[in-house]
């Protein structure tokens, strides 16, 4: 589920809908961004706050990752989770220290979710602004000595327009709450719930979706299945 995430902004836009992110010298990926099929192994602009190194000096900051976790010593032949489940999170051995100290925000103007029927249905807000997914990050080494940082999405129980099409969704985190899940808090479980149905709207889109080449903004036009 949640296989594929969508930013309709320019980096410069989404830096000014997340102003209190510094944006140091990271890379913009140029002609990446609007990016409207984002798919896994892909690179994401992520906003992490580096409690572990910089403690109280520490700073939201916008960061480039690779959207699939790969904790420190992972064979680079295993598939990466993209996904995590919030319930198991805080105990799992692969992603108990990240969710301890190293969760960033993933900011997107929406996701893609299957049906069983494997219908894609994009889902964004209402309003269509931009908004954070809760997510766990991580630096791998690569054999060669390279230093990649890589990211997965944390999912929870679906809230009610979603719960018609699957049975999990990630978690949107209010604003409010950004904070908090950046901070050195060890255990934000409680963030990890059902965002406001009422907030967010719901639309079948073409199955060519699926694939991570069709990348243009036609791809989230809303489609028939009647």
């Amino acid at each position: 589920m949640c296989r594929r995430i969508y930013v309709s902004q320019s980096f410069q836009e989404l830096a000014e809908s997340f102003s209190f992110a510094e944006q140091g010298k990271v890379d913009d990926l140029g002609d990446r961004l609007p990016r409207y099929n984002g798919a896994p192994a892909e690179v994401y602009h992520i906003i992490i706050q580096d409690n572990a190194r910089q403690g109280d000096r520490s700073r939201p900051a916008f960061a480039i990752a690779r959207w699939g976790f790969m904790p420190t010593g992972m064979d680079p032949r295993r598939q990466a989770p993209a996904i995590v489940r919030g319930d198991t999170m805080a105990t799992h051995h692969m992603f108990r220290d990240a969710y301890r100290s190293r969760r960033c925000l993933v900011p997107v103007s929406g996701f893609i979710e299957w049906s069983e029927s494997n219908q894609p249905y994009a889902v964004a807000l209402k309003d269509r602004s931009t908004f954070a997914l809760a997510g766990i990050w991580e630096v791998w080494r690569h054999p060669v000595g390279i230093d990649i940082r890589t990211f997965a999405v944390a999912t929870c129980a679906p809230n009610d327009t979603i719960a018609a099409i699957h049975n999990r969704m990630p978690v949107v985190l209010r604003p409010e709450d950004y904070e908090r899940w950046l901070s050195a808090d060890p255990d934000p479980h409680d963030l990890m719930k059902p965002f406001d149905a009422k907030a967010m709207t719901m639309w079948p889109v073409a199955r060519r979706v699926g694939n991570a080449r069709k990348a243009g903004p036609e791809i989230l036009s809303r489609i028939d299945i009647n």
